[in-house]
């Protein structure tokens, strides 16, 4: 838990209707349930004591008086466990009746709050039993817990980890213009519990799992939504159970409609108090008393929270493959506008860009292709130009002029060896030693032929690097690493492989669909796509072995892509700190690397990402297209001389 992991649950109780005895023993049963899965806050569902559809039986003292005492009953007999429960029941109090949410921790009753937004119409009838809760808190005894605060304006904060902090609201005060969770958020809540009896109707399942994901999202909170189930009477109303449980937009665990009626994850409030700093616009008072809440105390044992929810090893990356195609569409479109715009406003008709046959000059060369035609211009404006060099393999080469001719693009192949060469005798440098300068002079080299080629023709330099090596300094200075419109600067390369056989796939159904044109080119382009995707990534700067395979692999000199663009992802994104971004790694690579390998990489990963934040410092303009970006004019603004020494300190700590 000191990570920020809190287990939670959500519990949709069997009942029966008017049987409190029976009703509070399954609410018993169900919160130990819970707990013994290790959940810390577990929410129930509305007036599950007594039922939610009593009716006029509510207008019974019996029943209060009933409901009043399994109260009591409930707190003593959870009492030996350690979480925060939430229960519904009737509380009749200074002459008026209540819809009322119990918390209750280690057999105290911290406080009651009241349902804001009685619902009064179609199939609804609670006006005619209760009057609307307070919002102002005021003080009552009941079940015999004396002083007990009484009113919607509540927060509970756990004193072990502040920042869960915990308030409620019950059914329909989330379907109203100004939900109560509003002001608990802003109030500093984490977690919103509501319980419900929302009943079943058709496509109501949808709108509510909607809504409550949404109002997640627009909170920046968990949700835990519970509904009332199985027992309810079906007089004219069916309830399903429907439970939920919802953090930040993404819906983390769903008990399905008509189902047992459990729901089990956690929530990481540390992310979400990390996610509401970043958001400036997210407002919230220094304390609950400023807001005009009332604050109360509990307390629970900080142990080991086990995560059931899924940890995403590709974060970048769609999990639904059938979002995927939509996703890749949306990426390669803000990609080519941004260019075509740039193309527009600069006058440019001609585009120049370097392509080596691997994925990220593919990918940009196939973005260029599409801002072309987005401006009605010829593609043969396109100059491609291939630089073989001392590293280039026979495969890159074809790869990227065939690629290149077959998009109808003007292709140009310069070498530039003897370029080289010639420098290395003019700086003095021997060209059997291949260190930094040797790999670096190739890169400035080819820089220099696009950005005097550019000047030649008229035309725009177009960048191929991508975020990934941005975030990790692959590139080098004033080399590949400028250009006059980075296209990739946004793409991760997880996302890059993606887009990439995005467009195979659609040059495979171009090639099915156009018999009348003929398919050789598109499918002669599908075979080159897939081809650049088998290809290890290699900057081929070094020469060849004698079989001629590419002799460096940038993923064995720098890390797996895979693990930096996690890593990346949970520290910029997700305000992780190295201890918490090693434990989810673990997780989600659990099948992939061993806690070795993934130690061994994160280090390099920190290192990089602040030794070379120089690069970034003077990046060419390239378009955001992700919730991760780069650029030293938007989302990340750090100095380059800026000190590791905090993360890394904390990555010596971690044990594999």
């Amino acid at each position: 838990m000191r990570d920020g992991f809190v287990k939670v649950a959500v519990v949709s109780p069997e009942v029966r209707v008017a049987d409190v005895d029976f009703n509070v023993e399954r609410a018993i049963e169900g919160v130990r349930w819970a707990a013994g899965e290790g959940a810390k806050v577990v929410s129930l569902t509305e007036l599950c004591l007594c039922a939610y559809t009593v009716e006029d039986l509510l207008r019974q003292p019996i029943l209060l008086e009933a409901a009043e005492r399994a109260l009591a009953r409930f707190a003593e007999a959870t009492a030996d466990l350690d979480c925060l429960a939430v229960v519904g029941l009737p509380l009749a109090f200074s002459g008026n009746l209540y819809n009322v949410a119990a918390f209750v921790a280690h057999g105290r009753l911290l406080g009651l709050v009241p349902k804001r937004n009685i619902p009064t119409y179609n199939e609804f009838y609670e006006g005619r039993h209760f009057t609307p809760g307070p919002r102002d808190v005021s003080f009552v005894s009941v079940a015999g817990f004396g002083e007990v605060p009484f009113g919607a304006a509540q927060v509970f904060r756990c004193e072990e980890l502040p920042s869960l902090v915990v308030g409620a609201e019950i059914c329909e005060d989330l379907w109203v213009p100004d939900p109560p969770s509003i002001g608990l958020a802003r109030a500093g809540c984490t977690l919103i519990c509501n319980l419900s009896a929302s009943n079943a109707l058709v496509g109501k399942a949808d709108y509510r799992r909607n809504l409550v994901v949404g109002q997640s999202a627009r909170l920046i909170c968990g949700y835990l939504y519970g509904s009332a189930g199985w027992g309810e009477s079906t007089d004219d109303l069916v309830f399903s159970a429907h439970d939920l449980i919802s953090e930040n937009g993404r819906l983390l665990a769903e008990a399905k409609p008509f189902g047992p009626g459990r729901a089990i994850s956690e929530i990481d409030v540390a992310m979400l108090e990390a996610e509401r700093l970043r958001m400036t616009t997210f407002e919230t008072t220094p304390t609950p008393e400023v807001a005009g809440y009332f604050e109360t105390g509990f307390s629970l044992e900080l142990g080991k929270t086990v995560l059931t929810r899924s940890v995403d090893a590709h974060p970048f990356v769609p999990v639904d493959t059938s979002e995927l195609g939509q996703r890749s569409e949306d990426i390669l479109n803000i990609q080519s506008l941004g260019l075509a715009k740039r193309l527009f406003h600069t006058g440019c008709k001609r585009a120049v860009i370097g392509i080596s046959g691997g994925l990220d000059s593919t990918l940009a060369l196939l973005v260029t292709v599409r801002a072309f035609d987005q401006l009605g211009l010829e593609r043969s404006g396109i100059l491609a130009i291939t630089m073989p060099g001392f590293g280039t393999s026979n495969r890159t080469l074809e790869n990227a002029l065939g690629m290149a001719r077959t998009l109808g693009a003007e292709t140009r192949e310069i070498s530039i060896v003897a370029a080289v060469e010639r420098h290395f005798k003019d700086m003095g440098h021997d060209p059997s030693v291949h260190d930094t300068a040797y790999e670096n002079a190739q890169a400035r080299e080819r820089t220099q032929l696009l950005m005097d080629i550019a000047n030649q023709e008229g035309g725009l330099v177009v960048g191929t690097g991508d975020l990934s090596e941005l975030a990790l300094g692959w590139a080098t200075y004033n080399g590949d690493h400028m250009s006059m419109y980075g296209v990739n600067a946004g793409v991760p390369k997880t996302l890059v492989r993606h887009l990439v056989r995005h467009e195979a796939e659609l040059a495979r159904l171009r090639a099915r669909e156009s018999e009348a044109k003929g398919p050789e080119a598109d499918e002669e382009l599908a075979r080159v796509l897939l081809d650049v995707l088998d290809t290890p990534v290699s900057p081929e700067l070094l020469p060849a072995d004698a079989s001629g395979t590419i002799a460096q692999r940038t993923e064995d000199l720098i890390g797996p892509y895979e693990l930096h663009d996690f890593f990346l992802y949970h520290m910029l994104r997700m305000g992780h700190r190295p201890r918490k971004v090693y434990r989810l790694a673990r997780i989600a690579f659990a099948h992939a690397y061993d806690p070795e390998t993934i130690l061994s990489w994160m280090k390099i990963f920190y290192r990089r990402f602040f030794s070379q934040q120089f690069k970034r410092s003077c990046l060419p303009d390239g378009p955001k297209v992700g919730s991760v970006a780069l650029s030293p004019r938007g989302d990340l603004r750090l100095a380059s001389d800026a000190l590791s020494t905090l993360w890394l300190d904390e990555v010596e700590t971690l044990k594999p």
